[in-house]
C-alpha cells in the first residue's frame, strides 16, 4: 500500500466544485505551552504539538488555531474532515484561500506554499 502524503490537493470531478487541500496531521496533546506548534512535516503526515487536553474537543479547537495562524488563513476556513476523536486527524480547507489577491501562480503552488509555510513554522520551534 502506497504512503500519503502529508499535503495534498483535491479536485472535485464536477469543474464547479472548488479544489481542497487536505492536510494529514498526527496530533500530541497535551505538550507544554512552549512546544505547541509544528514539530515535524514529514512526508506521510505533519506532527503537532498543542497544550490543550484531549477533552470535549479542546484540542481539536487548539489544532485549529495552530493552523489557521501558520496558514494564514481563517480558523473558519479549516476543517475536520476525518478523525475527529483520534490522534491522526485530516483537515481540509479551500485552497482558493490561498490564490486569494494573487493573480499569477495556479493551485498547484498552493501544495508548495503549505508546505514551505509548515517547514517555516517547525524551523522557528
Amino acid at each position: 500500500m502506497a504512503a500519503r502524503s502529508a499535503v495534498t490537493l483535491v479536485r472535485k470531478s464536477k469543474p464547479s466544485s472548488p479544489e481542497f487541500l487536505q492536510l494529514r496531521c498526527h496530533i500530541r496533546p497535551g505538550a507544554s505551552k512552549v512546544r505547541e506548534g509544528v514539530a515535524a512535516v514529514t512526508d506521510e503526515s505533519v506532527e503537532l504539538c498543542v497544550a490543550a487536553p484531549p477533552q470535549d474537543g479542546k484540542a481539536n479547537k487548539a489544532v485549529i488555531e495552530i493552523l489557521s495562524e501558520i496558514l494564514g488563513v481563517a480558523k473558519s476556513d479549516l476543517q475536520i474532515t476525518h478523525g475527529t476523536k483520534a490522534r491522526d486527524k485530516t483537515i481540509s480547507v479551500p485552497s482558493s484561500c490561498f490564490l486569494r489577491g494573487k493573480s499569477s501562480g495556479g493551485s498547484e503552488d498552493v501544495v508548495a506554499l503549505v508546505r514551505e509555510r509548515l517547514q517555516i513554522s517547525q524551523d522557528a520551534s
